[in-house]
């Protein structure tokens, strides 16, 4: 189903700020949203290239106890 390249997706994000790609017409999975693109899969991942930047979780982005200079 998901290696499906004639079915519609759309970009998901959960609460952490992580992104995936749903298949349009399934159910969200819980603590996932709608992220405002849909298309083909493979733009939806090209979205997601563009979006997601940073691929820590936000609450590791956010937290004052990280070092932004180390590595994690």
């Amino acid at each position: 189903m998901f290696d499906d390249e004639t079915r519609a997706f759309r970009v998901v994000r959960n609460d952490e700020e992580q992104y995936s790609v749903w298949p349009v017409g399934r159910e969200l999975p819980a603590g996932w949203s709608e992220a405002g693109k849909r298309g083909t899969k493979a733009e939806c991942l090209a979205h997601v290239d563009r979006s997601w930047t940073d691929l820590r979780p936000a609450s590791l982005r956010r937290s004052p106890s990280v070092d932004e200079g180390s590595a994690v």
